[in-house]
């Protein structure tokens, strides 16, 4: 079996064949989100407000790695990952495909990435205020309503064939990643979840 993103589903098909998928838990997905929100917010009042630019400097690059983890090896060996999982432990998991989420955490490693240029150049003003409020937003919506939308984004990248579905496991929160077939409007392709 090849090594996959994410943790290790096996999804049977009906004509018997045995997908591996990579796989999140959303639970633990949204837990970090929370997280990552919570530290961002307290270093934008701070940069912002009481013009202590310190902290923001420390959360963008703790952020700039963290993303860079959760992109190469997963949320699983993450700093906020092994947090998050501590604090669901106790929840039941919901799967979600890995290929959406790491699609949107790649946006959030281009963003984070930006963010620790800015701020550790000492540049301040209305691009960082405008990065960092965007990032929050973010987090915010997928966090408090389960919406991801870099999931989203890829969603629409799928249905428009500019990059392809998980073969095996193609579930996103809210059904961002359902593909229709064409000229049936009820069936989304992949929509089916592994037994």
């Amino acid at each position: 079996m090849k090594r996959t993103y994410g943790e290790t589903m096996q999804s049977p098909l009906e004509d018997g064949r045995v997908l591996q998928a990579g796989v999140f838990n959303e639970v633990e997905v949204r837990a970090a989100a929370g997280i990552t929100m919570a530290a961002g917010a307290v270093a934008f009042v701070y940069a912002n407000f009481e013009k202590v630019f310190a902290p923001i400097q420390i959360v963008t690059t703790f952020f700039f790695i963290e993303f860079l983890i959760r992109v190469t090896i997963g949320l699983r060996y993450s700093p906020v990952g092994v947090v998050s999982r501590w604090i669901t432990r106790n929840q039941p998991p919901q799967w979600v495909s890995a290929k959406p989420k790491r699609f949107a955490w790649s946006l959030g490693l281009v963003l984070s990435f930006s963010m620790m240029v800015i701020t550790n150049a000492d540049i301040t003003g209305v691009l960082p205020r405008t990065i960092c409020l965007i990032c929050l937003t973010l987090m915010w919506l997928e966090s408090v309503l389960g919406l991801c939308l870099g999931c989203e984004m890829h969603g629409r990248m799928v249905r428009r064939g500019w990059t392809t579905k998980d073969e095996a496991y193609e579930i996103c929160a809210g059904g961002a990643c359902e593909v229709v077939r064409p000229g049936d409007r009820t069936q989304p392709v992949g929509a089916s979840a592994p037994g």
